[in-house]
């Protein structure tokens, strides 16, 4: 599901398309953030098909042809989307770290905070099913791999130290069985259709920590 990183969580720098030098202005890079943030709300909504240039021009309420003026093709502007989404997920996760408290963290606590970040906030089963959707889909995007690869060790970074900061005994070894504990859990949920897949990801985490 999530591109492994087994040994350590170094930066990397992505190979992903760069702002155009149509957004060089403060109003153009108004409105190509309002283009982004209309298409990764899309591509939250409904996945990478959600993500076309009327639809995202009419979320934005900007005319359809600025998303050709401001992104060379839809690959890059799904792959902004993409990004902008990840990276708001993080800051929130990393936001909430910060509010909970340092000592007596309750294992619920964390559990429910680890599991906003593989799954998404809403436990809602087709919420859940998307995000999965979404992560198989980034497999056959070529463009997406090399962000991929950012946002995952990011991910992973953020997870190591909300463990280790809330007193569990954690490695990278560890966090990636973790990972890999939670995805086989939701996965198998979602076969047997159980309407509460996050549930149950929560049941075997906690189980684990415990």
């Amino acid at each position: 599901m999530r591109e492994p990183q087994p040994q350590q969580f170094g930066s990397e720098v992505a190979d992903y398309p760069a702002m155009t030098s149509a957004a060089s202005t403060p109003k153009g890079e108004r409105r190509r953030a309002a283009l982004v943030a209309a298409a990764a709300e899309l591509l939250g909504e409904g996945g990478f098909d959600a993500v076309r240039h009327r639809a995202v021009a009419e979320r934005a309420g900007l005319p359809l042809a600025s998303t050709t003026y401001y992104f060379e093709s839809l690959d890059e502007l799904v792959c902004a989307a993409t990004e902008h989404h990840g990276r708001q997920e993080l800051e929130v996760g990393r936001a909430k770290l910060a509010t909970l408290p340092t000592e007596d963290r309750r294992v619920d606590d964390v559990v429910e905070l680890v599991l906003d970040l593989l799954l998404g906030p809403d436990p809602h089963y087709e919420a859940v099913v998307g995000r999965y959707e979404r992560l198989v889909g980034t497999g056959r995007r070529p463009h997406l791999r090399p962000l991929m690869r950012v946002l995952s060790a990011e991910l992973r970074e953020l997870l190591l130290e909300i463990f280790v900061r809330s007193g569990f005994d954690m490695d990278a070894d560890r966090l990636e069985r973790l990972i890999a504990l939670v995805d086989g859990s939701v996965v198998n949920a979602l076969v047997a259709v159980d309407p509460e897949p996050r549930a149950v990801a929560a049941r075997v985490l906690r189980e684990e920590l415990s």
